[in-house]
């Protein structure tokens, strides 16, 4: 563990005159040498616009764009490479679907479903198009333990549901949802799906043919490639009959003054410049997890994980916000009658990096009736050491905040 921690530059600095913990990783993660490398070597040597020059450079950006997008339909079983589009993250991601399959697909009085754990990410932009075409949102609830109610779920639909829109993996409670499973009774009343995997994908093995799932959207910094690219998956039936998200160079065919066709995918949805080195950047890392073992690197996590809610049973107020037994390697939690944020600043102190707040998931905390939550999320490069260093300061927290 200490060769795979030394991969990583920013893990070897000190915080506060402290060796720095970093424990945020269901935010972003750290970026390994290779990855930095890589993003680097594209700027010093063939840094060009793609899919538009003869040139040489333009070539070789081109190719290395487009072998990108081929590692990533391998990661995560896409059958086709033009079903991948290029995004700036999740969030982009969504809102693609969300604007173009509504325009589509979506009319006055249909109905769109989410769950009560989402990330405002997948909320919003279904906010946004409903109101455009006059649909309505519908509900998962969460049950007690921090899983979906499923039955109430299979009561949701009607002939009017047009698509259903859901995390893989809660970024607040760990909770990793069947969607296999509900994707399956999705598809028993015609509905297609979406998954927002911004956790999942680092938190399970993700095959997107063996979940049969239509849409699955990560963003690469969750899996130690540099922050502004991401991943849209859709299958070729669905993006071929949505209208694009956005207009401009690359996604079109012909343009005049009356009238515009676009593009084949996947460049119909990648109007504009594209993030060219961290496509690249997002290749190098998946090939790093891909070299360490992707399964590998979620026992890894696991055993962190178990290892932490052990240690956290003897501290004293400490309460578990979400139970669930199929879990990823992230631990929401309150520290008796302390505030978060309070509880962040002591350990950011003691140099442990923790996110504190409602992590974008408002709904979720007026839920269990809590203004936010203390997150520690775990990845690769942590150690049995991290957590019995963060057990350690949030018993000294506990004394400093009930002093």
């Amino acid at each position: 563990m200490d060769d795979i921690k030394c991969l990583f530059p920013v893990l070897n600095q000190k915080v506060h005159d402290k060796t720095l913990v970093y424990l945020d990783n269901a935010a972003s993660t750290q970026k390994p040498m290779e990855v930095i490398q890589a993003v680097d070597n594209y700027y010093y040597t063939i840094n060009s616009n793609v899919h538009r020059g003869n040139h040489l450079l333009s070539q070789l950006a081109t190719t290395a764009y487009e072998e990108a997008r081929k590692s990533v339909q391998a990661f995560i079983s896409a059958a086709h490479h033009y079903e991948i589009i290029f995004t700036r993250g999740t969030t982009e991601a969504i809102n693609l679907v969300a604007n173009s399959f509504c325009r589509s697909f979506v009319r006055q009085g249909d109905e769109i479903i989410v769950s009560h754990m989402e990330h405002h990410s997948n909320i919003v932009p279904w906010q946004l198009a409903a109101e455009q075409c006059g649909a309505t949102i519908k509900v998962i609830p969460v049950l007690n333990d921090g899983t979906l109610d499923i039955d109430a779920y299979n009561h949701l639909f009607s002939e009017k549901t047009k698509i259903v829109s859901i995390t893989h993996v809660s970024n607040v409670l760990g909770t990793i949802n069947p969607v296999k499973q509900m994707t399956q009774t999705a598809h028993s009343h015609g509905v297609p799906v979406l998954v927002d995997g911004a956790q999942g994908i680092k938190s399970c093995e993700v095959n997107v043919q063996d979940s049969d799932c239509d849409f699955y959207c990560f963003s690469g910094h969750k899996i130690y490639a540099p922050m502004g690219i991401g991943v849209l998956y859709g299958k070729e039936k669905y993006l071929e009959q949505m209208l694009p998200y956005q207009g401009g160079g690359e996604m079109i065919h012909k343009v005049s003054f009356e009238k515009t066709t676009f593009n084949e995918l996947p460049f119909k949805f990648e109007a504009g410049t594209p993030n060219v080195g961290g496509a690249i950047g997002l290749k190098s890392a998946i090939e790093f997890m891909q070299r360490i073992g992707v399964s590998n690197m979620i026992e890894h996590d696991n055993n962190l994980l178990r290892y932490a809610l052990q240690k956290m049973q003897n501290i004293d107020g400490l309460r578990l916000i979400g139970e669930a037994s199929n879990r990823a390697a992230v631990i929401s939690f309150l520290l008796g009658k302390s505030h978060p944020a309070d509880a962040g600043t002591l350990l950011d102190m003691m140099g442990i990096a923790v996110r504190t707040g409602h992590h974008c998931a408002e709904p979720l905390m007026n839920l269990f009736n809590i203004p936010g939550t203390i997150r520690a999320s775990f990845a690769i490069y942590n150690t049995y050491e991290d957590i019995d260093i963060l057990i350690n300061a949030l018993n000294k927290t506990n004394q400093l905040l009930q002093a």
